[in-house]
């Protein structure tokens, strides 16, 4: 399983890397500003149903029920499942496509009512929406057939596929000249890389023999078992988007670059939970499921406590370093062109709200993976709808008072409270095993991580002093300080704390 941990993450960092390549351009040419605002809408909202339908909902559903199909029946009658799965999911998303353009100014109007004010800010935001949802179809697919690799244990193609999301838009920006503005390149980028995905995969999925083709719109049982798990998986992943909705809307009310900080921060917070928390959580789930449905469930135990001590391990160092000196990261990465330092101290201070949510962030795929290898996606649900009311509940209260950093610091609390419901529930029905030394492990490593903290902190004090006579790269170089420490008191901290045995049985597994 750590292989495929280690390839999967390998290539959703190059993802995150390209991703911030991709970010600097949009910074220094976009800014914070109307224009930012009006493309960072068009990008949310194909996005968000894709989380609900594509990548949420329908993983969630489609992988359990495509493994079971596979392991008890055989190649072709998961060939067949997967054949009318497929169409059904492609005539879906055609239907959806033709609403969406058909109604793009009354979705505007509900979903992003604060640019009413502004009708050139609304005209733009629907061209530009117009643009990228289509990728929504693109991407869907993508998904369907990253799901149907997975299972055979094919992970690099799905992993590696993001990464052209962030080179056609470079390449789009790039050539903002040929466009009215250059929210109309990075928007065609979005389309562009929805294309070289679906290539991408159909590909891999078609050198596996796994490609699958229309067929009749059978409901066999299979189909129904999936619907049946969908429904509350939709409703699961629907109410995580909820909340981000509920942040798109607000935001869009607040003053002009709100929506901005809320992206830049976003897209940092993001970076250790595609590479951590997302490329564990793909792994465990079809490991989970073919181990169960062989019968071996402490071998799905032991599976999913690996996945957790492995998520906390990677994930605490950034954990300490967005809580410490979100402002010099934001800086370092992003403080040039049109983008002010004063937006990078903006969203420095959104990033640090969000990162109070970090842990719950990594750590909830891999904890409902037990639940949706058992092909219960209804518990999970419960957790989640708890979880997002807390959320939208917090927004209302704090927004009027801290703005976009409101919303973040509201989500970060959803997200703790869904976590926490998860894992009361695996517990209860003795899916989840927290014995002593899970615990001790656990402690451990919350240990290293405010060890790192206080050493981040105090270091990012003594480089505003030490380096404050640099007029240039003093930011960039204020962080590579920061790196360089990080390294050596938290894998110190570790070695310590653990000793080398740990690390050796847990990269053994």
């Amino acid at each position: 399983m750590l292989g495929r941990i280690f390839t999967v993450g390998g290539f959703t960092l190059l993802s995150r890397v390209t991703g911030f390549a991709r970010d600097i351009m949009l910074a220094a040419i976009l800014g914070a500003g109307p224009l930012a605002d009006a493309f960072f809408v068009a990008l949310r909202l194909p996005n968000h149903f894709r989380a609900i339908f594509a990548e949420g909902a329908f993983n969630a559903a489609f992988v359990p029920a495509y493994a079971n199909v596979y392991g008890e029946r055989g190649d072709n009658a998961a060939r067949l499942f997967g054949d009318r799965i497929f169409t059904l999911l492609f005539a879906s998303q055609v239907v959806l496509l033709a609403l969406a353009l058909l109604f793009m100014p009354q979705a505007m109007s509900l979903l992003a009512p604060g640019f009413t004010d502004d009708p050139a800010q609304r005209e733009l935001a629907i061209a530009l929406t117009r643009i990228t949802f289509p990728y929504l179809l693109l991407i869907t697919l993508v998904t369907l057939y990253g799901g149907m690799l997975n299972v055979m244990h094919r992970f690099a193609s799905a992993a590696a596929a993001p990464v052209f999301l962030n080179l056609s838009m470079m390449l789009t920006l790039a050539l903002a000249a040929f466009f009215p503005n250059a929210g109309y390149a990075a928007a065609w980028g979005v389309l562009l890389s929805g294309f070289l995905q679906f290539f991408l995969l159909a590909g891999d999925a078609a050198k596996s023999g796994v490609l699958p083709k229309f067929t009749d719109l059978k409901l066999d049982a299979d189909v129904r078992a999936f619907f049946r798990a969908l429904g509350p998986a939709t409703l699961g992943s629907m109410g995580t988007q909820v909340a981000l909705f509920a942040d798109t809307i607000i935001a869009t009310f607040l003053a002009s670059g709100a929506l901005s900080a809320l992206y830049y921060a976003d897209r940092l917070n993001q970076l250790p939970i595609g590479v951590i928390g997302i490329a564990i959580g793909t792994v465990l789930l079809p490991e989970m499921s073919r181990r169960i449905t062989a019968g071996d469930h402490a071998g799905a135990l032991a599976s999913q406590r690996k996945a957790f001590e492995f998520t906390l391990l990677f994930s605490m160092p950034f954990v300490a370093a967005f809580l410490t000196v979100p402002d010099v990261i934001m800086r370092a990465m992003f403080a040039r062109g049109a983008f002010s330092k004063a937006d990078a101290a903006e969203a420095g201070a959104t990033l640090a709200a969000y990162a109070i949510g970090l842990v719950p962030f990594v750590l909830i795929r891999s904890a409902v993976a037990t639940f949706y290898a058992r092909k219960d996606t209804a518990t999970p649900v419960k957790a989640a709808l708890t979880g997002v009311a807390v959320n939208v509940a917090l927004k209302v209260a704090l927004v009027g008072s801290l703005a976009q950093i409101g919303l973040a610091l509201a989500t970060a609390a959803g997200a703790w409270i869904n976590l926490l419901l998860v894992v009361m529930f695996a517990v209860r029905r003795r899916f989840l095993e927290i014995d002593r030394g899970f615990a001790i492990a656990i402690a451990k490593l919350a240990f290293a991580g405010i060890v790192l903290a206080a050493a981040l902190w105090l270091t990012g004090r003594w480089c505003a002093s030490a380096l404050s006579g640099m007029t240039t790269l003093r930011d960039e170089a204020a962080l590579a300080i920061l790196i360089a420490v990080g390294l050596v008191v938290y894998g110190g901290s570790i070695l310590l704390l653990f000793g080398p045995r740990w690390l050796r049985a847990l990269i053994r597994g």
